[in-house]
């Protein structure tokens, strides 16, 4: 009988690995839906996957994590957090293999759900940012020993330093506005910003962190700077590009060039947003805003020569985008009464020069005419 002992264990071994590699193939599934936008079905692999694995089991970590970026997509915060917890519990540091549920991601995720902000998001911050610089300077230590690899090494790092700059800018946004107050502030700004455009001075987001600095500090024209380094990264790309800004970043962006007296840096960012996705109220409002402030500045004589109406054509344009701005406003009952309010008042001012709006004036083919037109976008361009 002795001989067919090592037979049956291979055999549970054999079973093993099996059951570890379908797991593997789940939460593979599991990540490749939820990249797909089909969250549900995410849900019930991850859920399944799980149940395989166990609250302690060798890819618990990875499936505890994906169950937590599951939940930020399903708008349930407060799950989300708990998993996202929970994955830390068991990889404290960050050091399993990435794909065992190790590395940065869950402390980042916990950084921006944080309930407390302030000081909680810094440290969830840091404890992702140490993870970041330790897996680089691994990275760094295998160039040598694996010559044959060196460019994938060299991307890897790429990527680990781009991920690590984000990380730092938005330590700085935290500094900014949840922990202004601090002494330190303005010194941890630009201590983050500094290390981050050291990292990866060719990533758009970097320079935007910068520039948001330097508005804080009244710098305005380094700011400016700033502005037209982080722009020119990107502006010449097709949206598919990954160095491209996210959405969301670029609706951003063309506030602060608002702030800072760029209107037709902004227009050019606005018009490529809603080509983008025209459903956006924000944008619509700062496409209107934008076009204000330029009319304004031609109308009090800058840049204009003497009897120049073309102030009125920049008014008549805002006051379509801004029109669009408070119909879509409504249908998607938008919560930002602020916003509201100030195109509103935008719009009385345009009325009290301009007169009364024509009927149709918030017509879609009318304001895409409009933005297209020599009258008043046609010198626009993103430098």
């Amino acid at each position: 009988m002795a001989p067919t002992r090592p037979k049956q264990k291979k055999s549970k071994n054999r079973d093993r690995a099996t059951k570890t590699i379908n797991v593997r193939k789940i939460i593979d599934s599991a990540t490749e839906s939820l990249a797909q936008g089909a969250v549900q079905d995410a849900l019930t692999l991850a859920k399944d996957a799980y149940k395989h694995v166990g609250e302690e089991g060798r890819q618990a970590s990875a499936v505890l994590s994906l169950l937590g970026q599951i939940y930020v997509e399903l708008g349930e915060v407060e799950k989300a957090r708990n998993y996202f917890l929970k994955a830390v519990s068991l990889d404290e540091d960050g050091t399993l293999p990435e794909d065992l549920g190790g590395g940065p991601e869950k402390f980042l995720w916990l950084a921006q759900l944080s309930e407390e902000g302030g000081q909680d998001s810094i440290s969830w911050f840091e404890r992702g940012a140490s993870v970041l610089r330790s897996q680089i300077q691994s990275l760094k230590e295998t160039i040598d020993s694996r010559p044959q690899s060196r460019g994938e090494v060299e991307a890897a790092i790429f990527e680990k330093n781009k991920k690590l700059a984000e990380t730092l800018c938005a330590e700085a946004e935290v500094y900014m506005t949840d922990l202004s107050w601090e002494e330190d502030a303005e010194q941890q700004c630009e201590r983050l910003t500094a290390e981050a455009v050291m990292l990866a001075d060719d990533v758009a987001e970097t320079w935007q962190t910068l520039a948001n600095v330097r508005i804080s500090q009244t710098r305005t024209e380094e700011a400016k700077e700033a502005l037209k380094r982080s722009i020119g990264i990107w502006s010449d790309l097709p949206p598919e590009d990954p160095r491209v800004p996210p959405y969301p970043t670029r609706v951003s962006l063309a506030r602060l060039l608002i702030e800072v007296g760029m209107e037709e840096e902004a227009i050019a960012v606005n018009e490529r947003l809603i080509s983008e996705d025209d459903t956006s109220v924000e944008v619509w409002y700062l496409g209107g805003y934008g076009r204000y402030t330029m009319g304004e500045k031609l109308k009090q004589g800058e840049g204009a020569t003497k009897d120049d109406d073309s102030w009125q054509a920049f008014w008549r344009s805002s006051r379509k985008w801004l029109t669009r701005c408070l119909k879509i406003f409504d249908a998607e009952e938008y919560e930002d009464e602020k916003l509201r309010e100030h195109a509103q008042e935008l719009l009385e001012s345009i009325k009290a020069e301009l007169g009364e709006a024509p009927d149709d004036d918030d017509d879609e083919d009318e304001v895409w005419e409009d933005t297209d037109g020599e009258d008043v976008d046609s010198d626009v361009e993103m430098d």
